[in-house]
């Protein structure tokens, strides 16, 4: 990929002279749509951004959220999918160190992580090679880093065959103190480089991510994908702890796309400043790299930091002190952007055309047509099992029993529940994390399935008992320039700002990767959506059934729609999506509430296979349960915005959804470990075991 010809024109005008190599390739990474957003950004002002919590918004890093006084935390997500189609271990594994030190830069230790994964159908073979690649990179450098990975979600879809995604987000936390920004601040500071040496890896990694993926993908842009060193990173996580506890920085910046380049250049131009480089003076591993090289690479455990003169022998030493390399590579100006290489000036353009002077996008966009309504009438006990063991809504557990969630000892609900919930010991609150999307809703309708992912990540944080508090989402599509393509991913930005702004939920930041084509087509529109919410202490009902309780379904099922089910998935056919509740955000906080009520034993939101799954999900050995479902319908429907408590107290539950939802009785749990179904005149009967068997699809599969 190489500057196009329309941007070479502009960049001509604005420097008066042809660009440099140099100039030519940082402005080819800045302005591709992975740096500058050309196609998405005049999408992205439907999402509402502030709120009284909000302390730093989109823009920077990672988002600033206050969550008690004085306390805060950061919430980022990054998007590393090219990468891990072409090398899915380091792909996977850089993403995390990506995303964290994305934290790092704001001020924040990093407390969470979680992961949402996308491959193609789990039957073909490179689909499971991709995935088990991906998912040891992210264990090992999460686990190598002692960052927990708490939550996130794995989906298969077979237009993910040529493209997988690896979303990561991460969460941080920090005090009113510590904060810290990209902006820099003023004339005469320095700019000290601290971490791994530069080398030639990622080279061109911000303009690969932004073309389709060709055949040869995984051969020919080996190159452009960095290669993580965990053990520099966990160093530079505590060293950049020592330099916030000695007030040493006064801003700072990740080095992720376009490296050197773009973390310094969108450095002094978020601060209306300029700077002066010395390429040379940056610490390599490499022999004989050449300014473009230097500037360009995005080798991985590297912070850019600005220093006041007077403290960076300070910040030598704590480098030192921790084995990290430390380079003062230049000086905060008031004049423009500056690189030299040996005394020659390869770089000298105005830091804000750098930064922002891409143009946007104005492509056109097709509406996607609504499926009709075509339901199949298969056998009962077949479609069940065919939901429970479909991999998309079985056990996930070989996935994340792969990952440490107890390092760090604040995760009070571990993996595997709706949400985790995480203590935040010193402000005596517990901090509820989902993260996930689901393809088949945004593949059959964009936007109504864009509004339910929201509706469904604010449900599994209520569950937990938590008030959703904000959200940053990874928007992922395919090639923009399709109408189709720029349609679908028109109605994923536009479902998630509208049903987050009915939830009073403040979309505080992102990450959006397009190009996500490739030779068998676009991917889904795929909006993973991260929330964060909150709630007085850690305690949080289980998913699981304690077998002592009445079981209640509360919420609507959306006038029984199938549309983007996994039932139609498996049995054939096509229907509407299911209509959402009018009031998601008094359904929210009913269910919250009901989840922290005394009486309430058990939570587990409805969602992907419906009733069906969540019922078989809360039956264990020693708790069963026998529920009634009027029609296969209302047994298989998705609709988010539902959830089945086990309660002591069902008249409270009724009364605490008084006007906001309906409440059906499903049944009694038990001691039993069998799960009772009966829909319509046919009954099922499945114990714990053959439950269990039929949901350990991926742990059986890929043993």
């Amino acid at each position: 990929m190489s500057l196009s010809e329309p941007d070479r024109e502009l960049v001509v005008a604005e420097l008066g002279r042809e660009p440099t190599p140099a100039e030519a390739a940082l402005f080819e990474n800045l302005w591709s749509e992975h740096c500058a957003y050309r196609s998405s950004r005049p999408l992205l002002s439907a999402f509402d951004s502030e709120g009284e919590r909000v302390v730093v918004g989109p823009g920077d890093d990672a988002a600033v959220v206050e969550v008690a006084d004085g306390t805060y935390i950061t919430m980022g997500v990054e998007s590393h999918n090219h990468p891990s189609f072409v090398d899915p271990y380091d792909g996977a594994a850089t993403g995390v160190g990506g995303i964290v030190r994305d934290t790092l830069s704001m001020g924040a230790y990093p407390i969470a992580l979680a992961d949402s994964l996308y491959f193609g159908d789990f039957d073909r073979e490179h689909s499971r090679y991709l995935l088990e690649g991906v998912v040891e990179g992210i264990s090992d450098y999460g686990n190598s880093i002692g960052v927990p990975t708490v939550a996130g979600s794995t989906a298969f879809h077979p237009d993910y065959e040529g493209n997988p995604l690896v979303n990561v987000a991460c969460v941080g936390l920090l005090d009113d103190e510590r904060l810290v920004t990209a902006d820099a601040k003023s004339p005469g500071n320095k700019l000290v480089l601290v971490g791994n040496a530069t080398g030639r890896d990622g080279l061109g990694g911000a303009s690969f991510a932004s073309e389709d993926l060709s055949e040869d993908a995984e051969t020919e842009d080996r190159p452009a994908v960095q290669v993580g060193d965990p053990y520099t990173e966990k160093l530079l996580v505590e060293a950049n702890e020592a330099l916030l506890d000695e007030s040493l920085v006064e801003a700072a910046r990740d080095l992720g796309a376009a490296g050197l380049g773009g973390a310094s250049s969108e450095m002094v131009a978020k601060g209306g400043l300029g700077c002066e480089i010395a390429l040379e003076r940056v610490h390599q591993r490499e022999p004989n790299m050449n300014a473009l090289e230097i500037l360009l690479a995005e080798s991985q455990e590297r912070m850019c930091y600005e220093v006041r003169p007077e403290n960076v022998e300070a910040v030598e030493r704590v480098a030192e002190k921790y084995d990290l390399g430390c380079s003062v590579i230049g000086d905060v100006t008031e004049g423009n952007y500056v690189c030299t290489f040996e005394d020659e000036v390869v770089v000298d353009a105005p830091p804000e055309f750098l930064a922002d002077g891409a143009p946007m996008n104005d492509l056109p966009a097709t509406e996607p047509a609504g499926p009709e309504r075509d339901l199949p009438d298969p056998d009962l006990e077949s479609a069940f099992e065919a939901v429970v063991e479909s991999p998309n809504t079985a056990s996930k557990r070989w996935v994340y029993r792969q990952y440490d969630h107890e390092v760090q000892v604040r995760t009070a609900t571990p993996p595997g529940d709706d949400a985790a919930v995480l203590a935040l010991r010193d402000a005596e609150k517990g901090l509820a994390f989902a993260s996930g999307a689901d393809p088949n809703w945004t593949a059959a309708a964009p936007y109504d399935g864009a509004r339910a992912i929201a509706l469904e990540n604010a449900t599994n944080l209520a569950a937990k008992g938590a008030t959703p508090l904000a959200a940053v989402d990874c928007l992922n599509g395919g090639n923009p320039e399709k109408p189709e393509v720029y349609g679908g991913f028109e109605g994923i930005v536009d479902g998630l700002a509208d049903m987050c702004r009915e939830l009073s939920v403040p979309v505080v930041g992102g990450n959006v990767s397009l190009y996500n084509d490739s030779p068998s087509g676009p991917i889904p529109p795929t909006p993973t959506l991260a929330m964060t919410g909150t709630k007085a202490g850690y305690d949080a009902p289980p998913a699981a059934l304690s077998g002592e309780g009445t079981l209640l379904v509360v919420g609507a099922d959306g006038g029984s729609g199938l549309g983007g089910s996994e039932y139609l998935a498996q049995v054939g056919g096509s229907d509407r999506f299911p209509e959402l509740p009018a009031n998601p955000g008094e359904v929210v906080s009913a269910l919250a509430a009901v989840a922290d009520a005394p009486e309430t034993l058990a939570v587990h939101d409805v969602s992907h296979g419906g009733l069906a799954v969540a019922l078989a999900e809360m039956v264990t050995d020693s708790a069963g349960a026998s529920a009634e479902v009027e029609t296969v319908e209302a047994l298989f429907a998705e609709t988010p915005g539902r959830a089945v408590v086990e309660t002591t107290a069902p008249d409270a539950v009724r009364e605490a959804f008084d006007g906001v939802a309906p409440v059906a009785e499903l049944g009694e749990a038990d001691g039993s470990g069998t799960l009772e179904l009966s829909v319509g005149d046919e009954t099922l009967s499945y114990d714990a075991a053959e439950i269990a068997t039929l949901r350990d699809v991926l742990g059986r599969e890929l043993a």
